[in-house]
């Protein structure tokens, strides 16, 4: 049986650990390990683009072709609906709670209401995104 040495091990698992995609957040460039160093440019620009860099990294003993680019931006996070404030009446012994709630749901798309005491005023007031 054939014995592996440490260093092609070792590469070995480089490769496959550099095959995956590598983010440097602060520069936001990436790095693609492409094997060896066979045509290393050509195979880099025609899987990340004209404007991405390669090099034949020689400093583990065995030439691998590192391709480096611009990473994508990532997706803008959704920013919550802005929650803006109506009235939608009184409410009374007759409408309180739920029928405030029902009333600003008639009123505003995707409204839902509280009733409120202001002063000597009980009023039904409403939130809904805007």
């Amino acid at each position: 049986m054939e014995r592996i040495t440490p260093v092609v091990l070792l590469v070995s698992l480089l490769i496959m650990f550099a095959s995956g995609i590598v983010v440097n957040q602060t520069r936001a460039k990436c790095a693609d390990g492409l094997g060896t160093c066979e045509n290393c440019d050509e195979r880099c620009k025609a899987k990340h683009g004209p404007s991405s860099e390669s090099i034949c990294d020689l400093s583990l003993g065995m030439p691998l072709c590192m391709c480096y680019y611009q990473c994508a931006d990532p997706p803008p996070t959704p920013t919550p609906p802005k929650i803006c404030n109506g009235g939608a009446g009184l409410c009374s012994a007759r409408c309180f709670g739920s029928c405030c709630d029902t009333n600003c749901a008639q009123k505003f798309n995707g409204g839902h209401g509280f009733c409120s005491t202001l002063g000597t005023f009980n009023l039904c007031q409403c939130q809904y995104p805007c």
